[in-house]
C-alpha cells in the first residue's frame, strides 16, 4: 500500500472500510452493465446549488474521461493536505505505460512530476498520467478505484461507480450526469486553489506543446474549466462550468453523437441558464441523433457559439468566397439571436434572411473600400 493510501486511511478514521462495506451490501455489482449509453444533460446555479435545467440527469451512462475529475480530486486533496507536492516525481509502471491512447507517451521506469500529470490529464486527457497519479496515491488502480467509490458516496454521488482512474472503456464504470455536476462543483467548492489548472489549454511536455481538447473553453466567454470525454460506448461528454457578471453556472452533457454538436448543445444550455430561459429537451435529445428530432437538430446546429468563436483575418481568400463565408456567419448569428425568441424554424429563417441582405450591402461597401473580412473559426473538439 502507497504512503498516500496509508495517510487518507488514517485521515478518514475508518470511514472508508464502513463505506465499502455498505457499498457491497447495497450490491454495488450491480452497478455493472446497468449503463444505457443514452444522452442527458444538467445546468445547475453554483451559488444556490439549485438545478437550472435537467434532462435524463440521474440516468446511468458512461462518463469516460469524466472520470478523471476524480482523479484530480484526489491529486489536489493530496496537494492541500501537503502530502504531494507538484514538484514530486511519480514513478512509471509498465501498467501505466501501456494504458490506451490518449496519453503522453510514458514509458516503464521513468518518472513524471505531479504537475505535468495534472496538466496532461486536463489538457490531453492523458490516461497514461491518470494511472499514474492513481498508484501513486492508491498503491495500485484497483485499490485507487476502491478510494474513488468511498469518495463518491461522501460526495453524494449515489449514481456513480468508478472501476479505473481514467475511464478507459469498461461496463462497470458508470455515473449519471447529476453526479457528475456534483463533482464538478466539489472541486471548486474544496480546491479554489488548484481550479485554475482546469483552465489550461496548452502546456510544453519535454519540449512539446500538448494542447487541449476542451475547444469550447476557447470561444466562450467566461468559461474556465472543466473536462471533455469520449468513448465509442459513451459518444461525446462534456463537464463545464463558466461565469458571467460574478454569476457561475455548472453544466454536464453526455451521450452527443459529435464533439461540435456536443459544444453547440452546452453552449445554449449555459447561454439558457445565464438568461433564466428553459432549454427544450428535444435539443438535448437532437444532440444524441435521436429519431424524431429533425427539427431540433436543424435549430441546434445552427446554434453555434460563432458570436463567440474567435475571428481571424483571411487576407488570401478570393472576394466571392469571403462574401460567402461572411453571409453564412452572419446568418448564423442571425439564426441564433432569432430561435431564442421564436418557435418556427420559417419565422427564423426569414429573420435570418433579412439580416444577411441587410449585410450583404454592407459587405459589397466594404469590397469596394478593400476591408479585410473576418470569418469566424469553427475548430472540432477531440473527446
Amino acid at each position: 500500500m502507497s504512503i498516500g493510501s496509508r495517510v487518507w486511511l488514517r485521515a478518514t478514521g475508518g470511514m472508508r472500510g464502513a463505506l465499502l462495506s455498505l457499498l457491497c451490501m447495497l450490491g454495488l455489482g450491480a452497478f455493472a452493465g446497468q449503463a444505457h449509453a443514452g444522452y442527458a444533460a444538467i445546468v445547475v446555479d453554483a451559488s444556490t446549488g439549485k438545478v437550472l435545467e435537467q434532462v435524463n440527469a440521474d440516468q446511468r451512462n458512461y462518463p469516460a474521461s469524466l472520470t478523471k475529475m476524480m482523479t484530480l480530486y484526489f491529486a489536489f486533496q493530496g496537494l492541500k493536505s501537503g502530502r504531494l507536492k507538484l514538484d514530486q516525481q511519480l514513478p512509471v509502471s509498465a501498467w501505466a505505460a501501456s494504458r490506451a491512447p490518449t496519453k503522453l507517451g510514458l514509458r516503464r521506469g521513468e518518472t513524471i512530476s505531479l504537475r505535468d500529470c495534472i496538466l496532461g490529464i486536463v489538457t490531453k486527457s492523458a490516461n497514461d498520467a491518470a494511472t499514474v497519479v492513481a498508484e501513486a496515491i492508491g498503491g495500485s488502480e484497483p485499490h485507487f478505484a476502491e478510494m474513488m467509490n468511498a469518495q463518491a458516496a461522501l460526495l453524494g454521488m449515489d449514481g456513480t461507480h468508478f472501476d479505473n482512474a481514467s475511464g478507459l472503456p469498461d461496463p462497470r464504470n458508470v455515473s449519471t450526469a447529476h453526479d457528475l455536476v456534483r463533482l464538478s462543483m466539489a472541486l471548486y467548492r474544496d480546491f479554489p486553489q488548484y481550479a485554475h489548472f482546469f483552465a489550461t489549454r496548452e502546456f510544453t511536455f519535454r519540449g512539446h506543446i500538448v494542447r487541449g481538447h476542451n475547444r469550447l473553453m476557447y470561444r466562450y466567454p467566461g468559461m474556465d474549466g472543466l473536462k471533455t470525454g469520449f468513448t465509442d460506448a459513451s459518444g461525446f461528454n462534456l463537464a463545464s462550468t463558466a461565469v458571467r457578471n460574478g454569476h457561475r453556472l455548472f453544466g454536464v452533457v453526455l451521450g452527443s453523437r459529435t464533439a461540435a454538436i456536443r459544444d453547440d448543445l452546452m453552449a445554449k444550455l449555459l447561454d439558457d441558464g445565464f438568461e433564466g430561459r428553459s432549454t427544450s429537451p428535444e435539443l438535448v435529445a437532437a444532440a444524441a441523433g435521436e429519431r424524431g428530432t429533425s427539427r431540433a437538430l436543424h435549430i441546434l446546429e445552427e446554434l453555434s457559439p460563432i458570436p463567440a468563436a474567435e475571428a481571424h483575418p483571411v487576407p488570401g481568400m478570393p472576394m466571392h468566397r469571403r462574401r460567402r463565408a461572411h453571409a453564412h456567419h452572419v446568418q448564423v448569428a442571425a439564426v441564433s439571436r432569432a430561435c431564442k425568441r421564436h418557435h418556427s424554424i420559417a419565422e427564423c429563417r426569414r429573420i435570418a434572411a433579412r439580416h444577411a441582405k441587410k449585410h450583404s450591402v454592407r459587405l459589397a461597401s466594404r469590397h469596394r473600400s478593400h476591408r479585410p473580412v473576418e470569418v469566424a473559426s469553427r475548430r472540432d473538439s477531440d473527446g
